[in-house]
Order: C-alpha cells, then sequence, then structure tokens
C-alpha cells in the first residue's frame, strides 16, 4: 500500500520495455514477453518496495525511492505478436478497450469509466490490448484507481498517461530493479 493505503499499480508497456534492450526480442516477440513477465513477477514475489509514497513530479526520477517506499502490483500490456504469450501466462484480464461497446468484445472488458479490480501489491496481471497498445494503457491507467505508474519511453504516451494522472519512469528504471 501506498501513502494513506492508496494502492500502487505500475503500468508496463511491454513492447516498449521490450524493445529497449537488445536481447532478440524481435525473433521471438512471445517469447520475450514471457521472459519480461517471470522477471516481473520475480520482482514482485520479492515483496521489495521499490517506490516512494511521495509521488515525484511526473517524468521526472525521484532521489532515495527506497525511503519510506510502498511494495506495488503490476499491470503487463500486452499488443500485437507479443500477445501470444498470454496463454503461457497467469490467467490474463479480458481485452482492455479502448472505446466502449466496441464489437466483439468480450464481456468484462476494461473500458474507459469503468474501474478494473484493483491490483494487490506484489500482484502481475497482464492485459491483452484489443487494438492499440497505447490506448490500452491509457485506458488501464483511468480505470485504475490509487497511484499510477507508466514504464514507457513513448513521448506521446508518456503525455496522454500523465494527463490522466499517471507518473512516468522510462525502461531502464524498470530493467534496473529486475532481477539478473
Amino acid at each position: 500500500m501506498g501513502i494513506g493505503g492508496q494502492l500502487v499499480t505500475i503500468v508496463v508497456d511491454v513492447a516498449n520495455v521490450m524493445g529497449s534492450r537488445p536481447d532478440g526480442w524481435w525473433r521471438d516477440r512471445s517469447g520475450a514477453a514471457v521472459r519480461l513477465h517471470g522477471e516481473i513477477a520475480r520482482l514482485a514475489a520479492s515483496g521489495r518496495a521499490i517506490l516512494r509514497d511521495e509521488p515525484g513530479e511526473a517524468g521526472e526520477p525521484v532521489e532515495n525511492e527506497a525511503e519510506q517506499a510502498s511494495v506495488p502490483g503490476f499491470v503487463m500490456v500486452l499488443e500485437g505478436a507479443a500477445k501470444a504469450a498470454a496463454a503461457r501466462l497467469a490467467p490474463a484480464e479480458p481485452d482492455a478497450q479502448a472505446e466502449p461497446d466496441t464489437p466483439g468484445a468480450p464481456s468484462g472488458s476494461a473500458t474507459p469509466g469503468a474501474t478494473l479490480r484493483p491490483v494487490r501489491p506484489g500482484e502481475v496481471r497482464v492485459v491483452q490490448a484489443a487494438g492499440s497498445g497505447d490506448d490500452a494503457i491509457v485506458a488501464v491507467v483511468r480505470q485504475l484507481s490509487g497511484r499510477r505508474v507508466v514504464v514507457t519511453a513513448d513521448r506521446e504516451l508518456r503525455e496522454r498517461c500523465v494527463a490522466a494522472g499517471a507518473e512516468i519512469r522510462g525502461p531502464g528504471w524498470l530493467l534496473g530493479l529486475l532481477p539478473g
């Protein structure tokens, strides 16, 4: 829990984080997503507090984040070919929808104005983007309550997420926390 019992959720732009390290992800996007999920799951299971309770200015690194920190939950947003990884991971959330009442959307889909089930500290949840991964990430940010931190280097997505109330961290921040 964060400050005042507020939940903290880290929303991961999986495509952007995978693309930030040259480990051959482009040959097997699904496999790279599974590997990233395993690394994030190990970080989450460690119970390690990684974010200060007081948010820093959106998009700015915060000094001494380990002090007065919170154990977050994680939401990994999969898009494109990486969505095939969902079958190899923990049960995925229904597709995140960028537009309400999208034809063919499964019931219980994340839509604007809805609220996703809170992400518990240490939980790693997978969301499959029904269309644009960026749109799904913004929809997740809008639907979750509490403190939301989005991990991406995409400038436009960063601006959209800040406008939706999230803080931003770059992929290097998350990759630096992952167990090697």
